[in-house]
Order: structure tokens, then sequence, then C-alpha cells
């Protein structure tokens, strides 16, 4: 077993998890079996009860974990599914040897952070690679280098290493900023992230080197010298156009020889073909003029004076990869739910609008007054959770004439209750029962035959991530379909509604769960790549 830890310095958000993923891809390109685990230090058991404001989206996977968003990339670039020991909060690790020093099972003995903390943390890598029947783990730990909040994976990192010196290494990201009134790329900050490493007794085996473009030779020397690194173990890192172009990126810079030297790994097969195609692919679409203008209106954007994309980062790329496998170059603009609802002409000149998953009763009429306009002007719809929701609120009130239908989550008392909370899930609200209680995970679903849903799928069953508590409420059911409104998908009993559609209308579906989470770059979701050749159109 090899183990490769991962860490970030000098500024957070510097693309770790991405960085990770490029690297688990190229090992498994090389013929290796991979698992990544990513270790986060916030105390929240895990990322299910978090604003995505606060933290960005929230992953699931087919297990019903809720996960930090760098599973999404790990998947993503993998082209395979991961399941719940490939995540792991500070917090979930305490909880786990406090119930264990609850339960007597440390004996007695006086339970401490070192070394039970640590001795967790070192256990659930090795759970992850026994589940996964691996050959590399990759680790990445969340946070930056010099932050005490990550220090106890730093030292399980330390700890492994002393145990297994010939099987584990350590890949440090740094960042070397290019201040606008200096002009020049300073490796400062990039040394002393370094350094704080060195404090905790690491010592990286491989920097990759982060900056808005390529180092040059006199910087990859004075960074080398000041890390006690050879030159070729200092990689480049800048920014791209696209991030599925960063582990070509590290190939050409021979950073899968450099990992493979230092465990003691000879290369099995080369696999990059197909992935080569792929970002060939999107940077021919790149350069063309085809574009496809899509619209996203929620209310996850707004941080201070700046967008944070994270809140919808799966529902972005699944854009991406469907139009990437078209031929079309996506231009994805943010529509504030509620600055639409004061000027609905705001979405004149997009070819396609989603509205994605969502909670609260916050700019949900903005939401509405989108999806009424789609549907009399015939612009291609996808709903997503609470966009399918809105869509059946939407119906109810300008086309059955439910005056006021409203989904009990946002109204308790509504008289047309066409959304409502789903049994099981009353009990838990009331109970306070808010972590990792939802309807969470994968779920199968039977598509209707002859549909656009069906066809799309081109079967008759599918299966696909869940993050909800309410539902369609059944009783109102024959009302919608004697109007035309389609239940394309259901539960296998029936029971519940997954999929509506719209027939007559160019592309207008909403789904009960996250299509996006399933989309990969090799294999769009088939969802996704009907909407965008709908907008095409």
């Amino acid at each position: 077993m090899k183990y490769i830890f991962v860490s970030g310095g000098v500024i957070s958000g510097i693309g770790k998890g991405i960085a990770t993923a490029s690297m688990a891809m190229l090992l498994k390109s090389a013929g290796f079996k991979v698992v990544p685990i990513k270790f986060d230090p916030y105390l929240n058991i895990d990322a299910g009860t978090m604003n995505p404001i606060e933290h960005g989206e929230v992953f699931v996977l087919d297990d019903g974990a809720e996960t930090d968003q760098d599973l999404g990339h790990y998947e993503r670039f993998l082209n395979e599914s991961l399941n719940k020991h490939s995540i792991a909060t500070q917090g979930s690790i305490y909880w786990t040897v406090l119930q264990k020093e609850r339960n007597l099972e440390y004996g007695g003995t006086n339970v401490d952070v070192v070394t039970h903390i640590t001795e967790e943390i070192l256990r659930r890598i090795d759970l992850v690679a026994k589940d996964k029947d691996v050959d590399v783990v990759f680790i990445e730990i969340g946070g930056t280098a010099g932050e005490y909040q990550n220090m106890l994976f730093l030292e399980a990192n330390r700890l492994l290493k002393i145990r297994k010196p010939d099987d584990v290494i350590h890949v440090h990201i740094t960042y070397l900023p290019i201040p606008h009134s200096i002009g020049e790329m300073k490796s400062k900050p990039a040394q002393m992230s370094v350094r704080d490493l060195n404090a905790v007794g690491i010592q990286p085996d491989i920097i990759l080197a982060r900056a808005e473009r390529s180092l040059d030779s006199s910087r990859i020397k004075k960074l080398a010298m000041s890390t006690g690194l050879e030159p070729e173990d200092i990689i480049s890192a800048p920014d791209v156009t696209n991030i599925y172009e960063v582990p070509l990126n590290f190939e050409e810079q021979g950073l899968t020889n450099r990992i493979l030297k230092k465990l003691r790994l000879k290369r099995k097969s080369q696999a990059l073909s197909e992935w080569r195609g792929f970002v060939s692919k999107v940077n021919k679409s790149q350069k063309q003029e085809k574009t496809i203008k899509i619209g996203i209106v929620g209310k996850y954007f707004a941080t201070g004076d700046f967008t944070l994309a994270d809140a919808y980062i799966s529902v972005i790329e699944a854009i991406k990869h469907a139009s990437f496998s078209l031929g079309f170059k996506p231009e994805i603009a943010w529509l504030d739910a509620g600055k639409v609802l004061a000027e609905v002409d705001l979405l004149k000149g997009y070819q396609g609008i989603i509205v994605p998953g969502g909670f609260g009763s916050r700019d949900i009429e903005g939401k509405i007054a989108t999806i009424k306009y789609c549907r009399e002007n015939k612009i291609p719809y996808l709903g997503l959770c609470y966009g399918m929701q809105m869509a059946s609120i939407e119906f109810a009130r300008n086309v059955l004439g439910l005056t006021g239908a409203n989904t009990t989550e946002v109204n308790s008392t509504t008289k047309c209750p066409v959304i409502h909370i789903m049994p099981d899930q009353e009990k838990k609200l009331l109970k306070k029962d808010y972590g990792a209680t939802m309807r969470l995970g994968a779920w199968d679903c039977v598509l209707k035959k002859d549909t656009l849903t069906q066809k799309l799928y081109a079967k008759n069953e599918t299966s696909e991530r869940h993050r909800h508590r309410y539902e369609f409420n059944n009783e109102y059911r024959a009302q919608y379909e004697a109007a035309g409104f389609v239940f394309s998908g259901t539960s296998p009993d029936g029971k519940l509604v997954e999929i509506i559609e719209l027939p007559g209308h160019p592309f207008f579906i909403g789904t009960q769960f996250h299509p996006e989470l399933k989309s990969r770059p090799l294999s769009p979701h088939p969802l996704f790549v009907g909407f965008i050749k709908a907008a095409a159109r």
C-alpha cells in the first residue's frame, strides 16, 4: 500500500481538490488502483448542515453521504463512484473517539488527542484502502499549512511516514503571487508555507507551484534551493482555461513518473488517450463561435461583493460536459432570483434556464416568475430538486387556477399544498433531527414509456441521487394529469414523483433528484445533453 498526502499553502481555494483528482487519475491511467479520501478540519460531522455560501456545494454520494465538493471532482476525474469512507471531518473523528470512550473500548485508559485522534485518522485511511482494495491512497488535507485546525491530520501524516518511510510521500500545493504593483512573480510566500510544514516535521517530496502563469526556470531553481528539493520536483501549475487540462499539464512535466519513482513503482500502462480526446474536443469548442447562453437562477451566489460559483459547481460542470460533447461553448450567467422577480426581462436572450436546488422561502417568487416565463415563452427549462417543486407550484397557480398553491416548507397553512413534507421527514423535523436525515443517496426511478425523459435516458429505469425532505402531493396528481402535466418518472412503487415534464414544449423537465451529481466528462448526463440540444435549437 502506498500513500500520497496532499496539502495546500498560502491561500485557501488553491485547487487541492483538482490537483488530487488529477494525480489520482494519472496514477489510474498508469495502471494502478487508486482511491482518494478528503480530511476536512471543521467540527461539523458532515457538510450537510452547512450553508452553500459558507462552504460551497454539498456533494451527495450513492450511499447518502453528504460530502465536500471535492468528492465531486474526484468522481468526475476518476469516472468512478465513491462511498462514505472517502470523506472524514475532524468532527466525525472526534465523535467516533468519544463514542468509543463511552463504550469503554479504550479499556479505561486516558483518552487524548495524541494518540487516539491521530490513530483514528490513520484507521480511516486504512478503512478506505481496504474497502476499495487499492494500490495507492490519496489523502487530501483540508485547510492551509500553518493553521492549527488541520494540525492533527499533518501529525498523522508524520506518524505514517515514520512507520512506512518507503511508502509515503507528501505533495504540497503552494502559491506564487504576481503583485500588479511589482509585476514580478514572488516565491517568498511559497517558501514560507513549506517552512510551516517543516515546523511540524514534514518535508514535502513534490511541490505543485500554483500561479497565474507558468514558472520560469529561475523561479523553479530558487524554490527548489529554498525547499531542499530537486528542480524536477517543482511542478508548475498555472491557471488554465478549463480544469480538465490540469492532468495533461502535470503529465507533460513528468509528475506521474516522479511520483512512481519516489514510491518505487513501475508504470503498468498509459491510458490517457480518451482523456486527451476529451480535452481536445473542449479546446476546439472553446475556439468556435457556437455558443450556448445558459442562465442559472438561484440565491446562493453572493458572498459580500463577490460571486461564488462553488454553490452550484456540479451544475456548472454538467452544463460543460453536455455542451462540450455537442461541440458548443457554454456561456453561463448567474441570475439572482430576487432581481428576476423585480425585472423578468433579465431572462431575455438566454437559450436555456436552470433553477437548481435550494431550501427555504427566500426568493422563491423570483424562481416561480422565472419558470412562468420559460413555460409561456417556450424557453428550454431544467428544474433540479427545488426547481422541480417550484415548477409544480407555478403550474398549479397559473394553469390549474389553484390560487396560493405552495409548498408547506414555505407556507405550512397553504390551502393548496401541492408540495408537502414526506411523512417520515415530518417526525424528524419535530424532533429537530436535521443532520443526515433527508431522503439521501441513490434511489431507483421508473421512467414512463414514450416520454421525452425516457427517450433521453434510452432505458426504462434509472438510479439518481437525492437530497430532499419534501415531495409532490399525490392528492393533486389526477388534476395535473388532466391538464397535460406528465409525471415521467416515479419511484418503483409509484408513490413518489421523481420527474415531471410538459409535452408540446421544446424542453420542460423537472427532477426531484440531482442529475448533475452523476455527470462525468467522459459520460455527460442524458438530461443535460437533451437540455443543451434543445437550447441549441
